[in-house]
């Protein structure tokens, strides 16, 4: 199954244990397939360097390389119009749509809101675990 996971997921999976952990543990057992675009890339590392100085035993360079090599990387168009009230947040909604993925996970509210927009279903972390890594031996 492919998925687009959004920044605040992607950094607590790495950083805590919790349902975001068991969907990165899922991605690096190759469980699930995580697309990403230039732009997501690129938030994942800029929160992630912001929070290395909190967190000195985490080793984000192994990780963020991993993700860089091994991820569905997809060159993706903005949305001709804005969707999310957050416009930022659209590009997690392009990024599905261009690589084929029918799952968004986050918690922000702003694309929890327009889950279900062409197709695209915007789950939180517990409920894609619960839904989905649990079927296939979580």
């Amino acid at each position: 199954m492919k998925i687009v996971v959004d920044t605040n997921v992607i950094i607590s999976g790495i950083f805590f244990t919790s349902a975001p952990y068991q969907i990165v543990r899922a991605w690096q057992e190759r469980r699930v397939q995580l697309c990403l675009s230039a732009e997501i890339l690129q938030e994942y590392v800029d929160v992630a360097e912001r929070l290395a100085a909190d967190f000195p035993t985490v080793d984000l360079t192994a990780i963020l390389s991993l993700l860089a090599a091994e991820a569905d990387l997809r060159e993706v168009s903005p949305l001709p119009e804005p969707v999310c009230v957050d416009a930022d947040d659209d590009k997690f909604l392009a990024c599905a749509l261009a690589g084929g993925a029918h799952v968004v996970v986050s918690g922000d509210r702003h694309l929890l809101a327009v889950s279900g927009f062409r197709g695209v279903e915007v789950m939180r972390p517990r409920a894609f675990v619960d839904t989905h890594l649990r079927r296939v031996g979580e």
